[in-house]
């Protein structure tokens, strides 16, 4: 049997293991399983004999807890697995290194002020993922680096705007650091010039199937199906072709027939049957989803085979009773002022969409005064409340509109005395993503002033994006205080963001793995920047539904240990259940913040 084509149940193989290339990427959606499939992919090739590594370059990489080793910025060997080796780029050592080696030189010899200037241009995100990329793009130009493996399994994939970015042209650089364009992207894109034969080699391999294999991981479900038709189509528009789906966690067929069970497995189907021609077109794989979590080599073994009946059914232990913490007791909390700023912030596909509307519409029915808006690019707001609500005014920060505008302003501005080669340099500077986040800070801060007078409830977008947006925020601030040294009242939107009284974080999350440990390194961050957590919220938890089937059983103890996590970490808890029709519409998401988890 050849190594590279290893059947996995009878005749049946998986498409995007058949014939693997030399590299792989898996991306999607946070939530959907990517570190999971993409660990178990390596493990499958380690198994077959390849040498194989294992890369992780998510900034909430939690391939360590996997394996339940330490694992770093240097090639890390597991000893339980022949042949597989891991290493996690760590974003934020990537870019202080990356600073370091651009300042380190000129450091003693420019003045403190240029100095200064120049770290403050590498503070922004682009800075960080060019870092990061620097380092990746090694594994897929660098033969000295590669060349000992057979295959290398990334898990998170760049994005295309990361990689739209690496694609700009360079005449430009030097534009800008002749000081006559906007320069939003000047400290990372100054450092590019020397690497563009390395991107132009790491962009040519990704552009080549013979070479590259992208794998898009979903669940099944609308939002993070929608999430890789849009990769899908960014990712052709650069070049980069012959991709896979993966649909993982689908509930087993022979999971049960409950009412709960039921409904949710409809769902699934519904969701899997609204995809885009273009992705149905796609090869595709469908992944059952495990009775218990993905963690040690034991388990990853198991997630490219479907269970058994008899595994389904295995009785589950005895399901501990969970505190009665209903959504409820934060709104009665929240609704005791009259305005605040309440953000809700999470890992991609946790549900902060529909939290941020239930919360929003108790608020307005108990008479306040009201703003639901989004900083969430897929923007799920208008499907979710399926109508307008009374007393609540809803509103969305598009980043398409905010960013042309951007762009409008800049060229009238800055560009209106260039002549035509120069303002062609500023049209091209201004298509960087960093513009995008420039923009919608903007837009973000408005809707920050807001929270003075009235309460204005904002569905953030995933994590990721989020902490870009918190970056500008912290890089703005900083600017400002440099420029109103003397003036005894000013305020930035960070000073409204670290203020306790007027700002309410809610960290959402699920209670599994991986995001419950990406809301705790979220956590860490806004520590870190003087923002603390006002409450957590634990959505679709099954063990707080008190399922019928065995199956759905088996899920609910392996919460348990994740929910402990979060009642130890959160200053206050709302947990709530599973449920068997999607809490979309005013009625169903004014129910959710009083669902009890006591069995009836």
């Amino acid at each position: 049997m050849r190594p590279d084509r290893m059947l996995l149940t009878g005749d049946r193989v998986l498409k995007f293991l058949d014939s693997p290339p030399r590299f792989l990427f898996f991306t999607g959606k946070g939530g959907v399983g990517k570190t999971s499939v993409a660990c178990a992919t390596a493990l499958h090739l380690a198994h077959a004999g390849r040498s194989v590594l294992l890369v992780s370059t998510d900034p909430a990489s939690n391939v360590g807890d996997v394996f339940g080793v330490t694992i770093g910025n240097t090639v890390t060997p597991i000893e339980a697995v022949p042949g597989l080796s891991t290493l996690e780029i760590d974003p934020e050592q990537a870019a202080a290194a990356y600073r370091e080696r651009i300042i380190g030189p000129v450091r003693g010899l420019l003045p403190d002020k240029e100095v200064d200037s120049i770290t403050e241009q590498l503070s922004g995100s682009c800075t960080t993922e060019i870092a990061s990329f620097n380092q990746f793009t090694s594994l897929l130009a660098d033969e000295n680096v590669f060349g000992p493996f057979d295959h290398v399994v990334f898990d998170t994939a760049p994005t295309g705007h990361t990689l739209r970015l690496l694609q700009l042209p360079g005449s430009w650089t030097d534009f800008l650091q002749a000081g006559k364009g906007d320069a939003s992207c000047l400290g990372p894109m100054a450092g590019l010039e020397k690497h563009r034969a390395v991107y132009a080699s790491a962009v040519s391999a990704l552009k080549d199937p013979a070479r590259t294999r992208m794998v898009l991981v979903s669940r099944p479900q609308r939002s993070a199906l929608a999430e890789i038709d849009r990769t899908h189509r960014e990712l052709i528009q650069i070049g980069i072709t012959g991709a896979f789906v993966v649909i993982n966690g689908v509930l087993p067929a022979t999971s049960g027939d409950d009412d709960l069970t039921q409904a949710l497995r409809d769902r699934e189907t519904a969701a899997i049957h609204s995809i885009s021609p273009a992705l149905a077109a796609i090869p595709r794989d469908v992944l059952e989803l495990k009775a218990t979590n993905m963690v040690g080599v034991a388990a990853l073994d198991t997630l490219f085979t479907p269970a058994t009946s008899a595994d389904i059914n295995r009785r589950a232990p005895a399901t501990p009773v969970l505190p009665d913490a209903p959504l409820a007791v934060l709104v009665d909390e929240l609704a005791v002022g009259d305005h605040g700023l309440i953000m809700c912030l999470g890992k991609g596909g946790v549900g902060k969409t529909t939290i941020a509307a239930a919360i929003a519409i108790r608020l307005a029915e108990r008479g306040k005064v009201v703003l639901l808006t989004t900083t969430d690019p897929a923007a799920h707001l208008t499907e979710t409340l399926q109508g307008s609500v009374s007393g609540l005014q809803v509103a969305r920060i598009d980043p398409v509109a905010a960013t042309q505008e951007y762009r409008d302003r800049i060229m009238a501005t800055k560009g209106k005395d260039l002549d035509g080669a120069g303002r062609a340099n500023l049209a091209e500077d201004l298509q960087s993503p960093c513009t995008e986040e420039v923009a919608v800070f903007g837009q973000f801060s408005r809707a920050v002033s807001q929270s003075r007078s009235q309460f204005v409830v904002i569905d953030t977008a995933p994590t990721g994006h989020t902490l870009l947006l918190l970056d500008a925020a912290g890089s703005y601030h900083r600017e400002i205080m440099r420029q109103m040294k003397g003036f005894s009242s000013l305020s930035t939107p960070l000073m409204h963001l670290q203020d306790r009284a007027q700002t309410k974080v809610i960290v959402i999350t699920l209670a599994e793995t991986t995001p419950v440990l990406e809301a705790e390194g979220l956590q860490d961050d806004l520590e870190r920047a003087g923002i603390h957590p006002w409450a957590w919220v634990v959505n679709s938890s099954v063990a707080a539904s008190h399922p019928d089937s065995v199956f759905l059983q088996q899920r609910a103890v392996a919460e348990i240990e994740q929910i402990n996590r979060v009642l130890s970490t959160a200053d206050r808890v709302a947990i709530i259940p599973l449920l068997p029709t999607e809490p979309v519409g005013e009625e169903r998401l004014a129910a959710l913040t009083n669902l009890s988890l006591q069995p009836v």
